[in-house]
Parts: C-alpha cells; structure tokens; sequence
C-alpha cells in the first residue's frame, strides 16, 4: 500500500493545518474524540496517521503522564510534527511506516486513536489496517476514530462530494455509506458503536469506539 498525502497532493502538504482547522471544526471534533476515550495515567496511545501532530500533542498536552506515539507514512508531514511537539516541549514519539504494516509488537498499546484517515483507505486497505490495529491494542483496548460517515442530509451529501473528488470516489465509498463501524465488526473488534455526531462545512462526522475482546472473550459480530 503506498501512502497518500495528507491533502492529496504534497504541494497541498504546508496547507494542512489551516485546512482541516477551517473545513471540519477541528477544535470540537479532536476535543469530544478526546474525551471519548477516557485516557488513564500510564497508558500507551498510538495516534494512527498522526499527520502535522495536532491531535498527538493535544493528548499530551491534557495528559502528560499517557506514553504517546504518532505514526504516519508521510517523511514530509511527520517532520511538522515532530517540529510542533519541539515547539511545545512534549516528549513524543514520531515513527514513519504504513498503517497496515505497522512497525510495532503485540498488544503494544492500550488505545489507539485516528482521526480523518480510514476514508483515505480502499475498502481492502481498510479492512488490513483495522487487523493491524487490533493486533498491537492490548486486550480490553480501544480504538477511537473520528472520520467521514453518511452525510445527515442531502445538503451535506452536496459538500462531502468536494471530499470525494479530492480523495477518489471508490476509496470514499464505505465512509459515504457508513460502513465503517461494520468493517470494525467484520475485523474482530467488540462493542462497536458510533457514540455522535458532528455536522461540518464537508459532510457528517462519525464518532466511533471499537473494542479489542480480552482473554477469553469472544469477538462479537
């Protein structure tokens, strides 16, 4: 699987920040993904496709006792990142590899963060990824993602096809139809649910939790 820039196009790369801030109420969708996991001091956190960092250095920031990694297959948008936790005085980790061959042992993490990067992925890719994730999440971990789901309306479906030119119709097409928490269960993880929702300038926000089953559980369908 070879990598996708984070805007599509590296020339786009130096515009990230100011265009996510802009187009999808950054601010509240990196907040409530947040505070949806519930972190503990101690934990392992990887944020996966980390991109410039934000997110990375947010849950730092408001957690400074979480072991927090950043990965992403990106030379160019890892070296933001690493420039931004710098800046900050934050001791992150930031490895460069692909999500679904990811550079880390089993059960390695206890949660697993992602933000605006599954609907980058083919369906095929996806599916990949997610059993990768699961693999280096500890029993009982959780995966917390926040990505494109089925627009809420048809004027939202209107603004998430500017979303699907830039990214290719086809690897958008499970977030446009909402199957993402489907793909999640498909992979193995429990407990799947989308928790809420977030109406933005390009279509609907899905917020979502996925579980790695513990030992001796079994995985739910």
């Amino acid at each position: 699987m070879n990598y996708v820039s984070a805007l599509r196009f590296r020339w786009l790369t130096r515009f990230y920040d100011p265009v996510v801030a802009v187009t999808t109420r950054e601010a509240m969708f990196r907040r409530r993904l947040l505070e949806q996991a519930s972190l503990q001091a101690g934990q392992g956190v990887l944020d996966l496709a980390c991109g410039s960092g934000t997110m990375a250095t947010l849950i730092k920031r408001r957690y400074p006792q979480v072991s927090v990694t950043g990965l992403d297959a990106d030379p160019e948008i890892l070296a933001l990142a690493r420039a931004k936790a710098q800046g900050a005085g934050m001791d992150i980790r930031f490895d460069e590899g692909l999500s679904n061959a990811l550079p880390y042992g089993e059960s390695e993490f206890d949660v697993v963060f992602s933000s605006l990067f599954f609907h980058h992925l083919d369906s095929d890719s996806k599916a990949r990824t997610l059993q990768e994730v699961i693999r280096v999440l500890r029993p009982g971990g959780t995966l917390h993602a926040c990505d494109w789901g089925r627009p809420s309306n048809a004027a939202l479906r209107l603004s998430f096809s500017f979303v699907r030119i830039l990214d290719g119709f086809e690897v958008t097409r499970d977030n446009a139809q909402g199957r993402l928490p489907q793909m999640m269960k498909v992979a193995g993880f429990t407990g799947v649910a989308v928790t809420s929702t977030l109406n933005t300038p390009l279509g609907t926000l899905d917020f979502i939790v996925a579980e790695k089953a513990r030992d001796g559980d079994r995985h739910a369908a």
